[in-house]
């Protein structure tokens, strides 16, 4: 089973090289972000013609959640657990069927948090500490799973080409890292790091100041793997030659490839 999150930074936006890639790679399942488009609008009959059954989780305008599969699904779930007056469109999950076995799969977009200290800084360690409670419950039932997306959290000074432009910022601050590792040290596996350790690996360039260009990056999108999908992994890896397409978004996705 081949799985992809990919922060697409607008369905719309990034149709020709959203197909292309599916296209090209054919991951079983995509996870993606930031497709801002509420359900009704997302291009659904596009996807469904390539072969992907596809479940969202969407906004106007901003945020959104959407699994695409070639795999069966079953019991999706809209939303992260413990806050129902959360109208952001930030978490979707479902399990996978697989050929050897299922796998439940959540995708998200975590809050950027900027500027912080302040509100949007509050919300997103709030937002942490439900993803974190979802997470355990995730553990509880001792079977594969993996929570995969755009974390906004650079977890490590080697995970950014600059770390000290950083410093500042709500995606560095202490609290989110923390609040990382909170989650990591429950029981997950971090996927890319437990194929590929050292610095110079990233998942997004900004479009401003030729980041791209400079590879001055940072490594946000990250695949957290239960106990039980840890040794179902056979490699997990990030595709950054998708920055250099045409029309690209400013992440690449990161891929995991279990043995379901």
């Amino acid at each position: 089973m081949k799985l992809a999150t990919f922060n697409i930074n607008g369905v719309k936006a990034r149709i020709g090289a959203l197909s292309a890639w599916l296209e090209e790679e054919k991951p079983d399942v995509a996870l993606l972000q930031e497709i801002k488009s509420v359900d009704e609008g997302f291009p659904r009959e596009h996807f469904e013609d390539m072969g992907y059954t596809v479940e969202t989780h969407g906004q106007k305008g901003f945020n959104g959640v959407a699994i695409l599969s070639r795999l069966p699904l079953e019991d999706v779930t809209r939303g992260l657990p413990g806050d129902e007056s959360d109208e952001q469109a930030r978490y979707i999950e479902a399990t996978v069927i697989g050929d050897a076995r299922a796998v439940r799969v959540g995708c998200l977009y975590l809050p950027n948090g900027n500027p912080a200290p302040g509100p949007k800084f509050d919300y997103k360690l709030a937002w942490m500490q439900r993803l974190e409670a979802r997470a355990r419950e995730l553990l509880e039932a001792e079977e594969p799973a993996l929570l995969a997306g755009d974390y906004n959290v650079i977890p490590q000074a080697e995970d950014a080409a600059r770390p000290e432009a950083w410093v500042d910022d709500a995606l560095f601050r202490p609290e989110s890292r923390a609040a990382f590792r909170r989650i990591c040290n429950l029981g997950y596996t971090e996927a890319f790091r437990a194929r590929q350790p050292g610095p110079g690996h990233y998942s997004f360039w900004d479009y401003q100041a030729n980041s791209w260009e400079r590879n001055n990056g940072i490594r946000i999108d990250h695949v957290l793997l239960t106990p039980q999908a840890a040794d179902l992994m056979r490699d997990c890896w990030i595709d950054r030659e998708q920055r250099g397409r045409e029309k690209p978004s400013d992440h690449v996705p990161v891929w995991v490839e279990l043995d379901a």
